[in-house]
């Protein structure tokens, strides 16, 4: 079953400034977890049904970053020569899945390549022995950390105790802190939020239980699990975790433009900003973040930069994504329901968008989705230079797919 996902859009203008930003403001060049580093202080979350090994590899090609891009002054000690995104995540997998099915499936949920390094794995579950087992098969899959979610708000997630459910049941999420934690070598995360409700605030105390029981670095959701993804992040919240813990704090929440990532790394102290929704809207995101931090100014995407971006992805989605059935000579469904998925944040932005959008659903194959795209734009860079898009019509903000955790 194809998901919708929604989300609120937007590109701000390049904010330049007359003097460098103050340290404080920065994104952080660097911070280690567990003896791994990560260039720059940006994390991509992990999202159910977006974070797979063709979205990820995109995103670091669209992060790509140089010193002195654009024609900034670019301080070298705060850039990042090849991917404003220092480290990408999976989407979380069931750890009960990963331990009963056979090594062959589990290649599609735990493929990643090697210019993905340094990558990590998110599992869920509620059981700390089977938790453990995943997690060791993880480690011996070759990535980088593994990751435990504790922020799911999705309900078929919850109903079996995982994701944000287990927020109820500090004892439990100890024992299996513990278990993980003595079952690989590699670091070892976990993703959480606030608390179940604004009744039951958990997150000091769960930080400081992940720090007492050996992880590496905590990332903070700063919504409660009953926010679902409604409301303003509390960022107050991730200040008072990293007040509490010596090991890394990463904040996640709101942060939808290079603005917000430096805003709240000076308002928590957080050593790393970690960026979910606003990925798929923009893809440029982390390349822009690292181009703020190091000169005050970020570019804009230009048509021509759009048609790229949109042509580059679903020909990667075509040559990579599992062929689900083989009978489509066009391609496999799973690549096209993706297309089909992507294509309204990919065009938001796009003068005369909506159109794209409907040639893409209409579409029944992935080679015509591609020509669709071809179309579109082959009139309108065939005038001369392309220029910054103009900003779209804003839409009203509407709720993400829960699984997003």
């Amino acid at each position: 079953m194809q998901r919708d996902h929604y989300m609120k859009k937007s590109w701000d203008e390049p904010v330049p400034v007359s003097k460098p930003m103050p340290a404080h403001a920065r994104v952080p060049a660097q911070f280690v977890i567990g003896g791994v580093p990560v260039t720059p202080a940006t994390v991509l979350a992990p999202m159910a049904g977006v974070t797979d090994t063709v979205f990820r590899r995109f995103i670091r090609n669209a992060s790509v970053f140089t010193s002195g891009a654009s024609g900034h002054s670019v301080d070298d000690a705060i850039s990042n020569e090849q991917s404003g995104c220092g480290l990408v995540m999976t989407e979380f997998t069931s750890a009960d899945g990963l331990s009963r099915m056979r090594e062959t499936k589990r290649r599609r949920y735990l493929t990643f390549y090697e210019d993905e390094h340094p990558i990590s794995a998110q599992i869920f579950g509620s059981n700390p022995e089977t938790l453990a087992e995943a997690a060791r098969i993880i480690e011996a899959t070759g990535f980088d950390m593994v990751d435990l979610n504790l922020g799911c708000p999705a309900k078929r997630v919850v109903a079996c105790n995982g994701g944000s459910g287990l927020l109820r049941d500090l004892p439990l999420i100890q024992k299996i802190f513990e278990a993980v934690r003595a079952s690989v070598t590699i670091p070892f995360t976990v993703k959480f939020r606030l608390g179940w409700n604004d009744k039951n605030i958990v997150c000091v105390e769960l930080a400081r239980l992940a720090q007492e029981s050996g992880l590496n670095a905590v990332a903070l959701h700063a919504r409660t699990r009953e926010d679902g993804y409604s409301g303003h992040a509390r960022w107050e919240y991730i200040a008072a975790v990293k007040d509490a813990v010596s090991i890394p704090v990463i904040g996640n929440g709101d942060i939808r433009t290079p603005e917000d990532a430096c805003a709240i790394v000076e308002a928590t102290g957080c050593d790393a900003v970690m960026i979910g929704r606003a990925a798929p809207a923009n893809p440029w995101i982390f390349r822009q973040i690292a181009q703020y931090t190091a000169a005050g100014a970020y570019d804009r995407p230009s048509e021509l930069d759009r048609y790229r971006m949109i042509r580059s992805y679903f020909e990667m989605l075509l040559e990579d994504a599992p062929a689900i059935d083989m009978g489509l000579k066009d391609g496999p469904r799973e690549a096209q329901g993706k297309m089909k998925q992507f294509a309204s944040w990919f065009t938001h932005g796009v003068q005369g968008g909506g159109a794209l959008r409907k040639a893409i659903y209409e579409a029944k194959s992935g080679v015509a989705v591609l020509e669709a795209v071809e179309r579109f734009f082959e009139s309108r860079l065939s005038g001369g230079q392309p220029q910054p898009l103009e900003e779209a019509t804003p839409e009203p903000e509407l709720v993400a797919d829960p699984a997003w955790g």
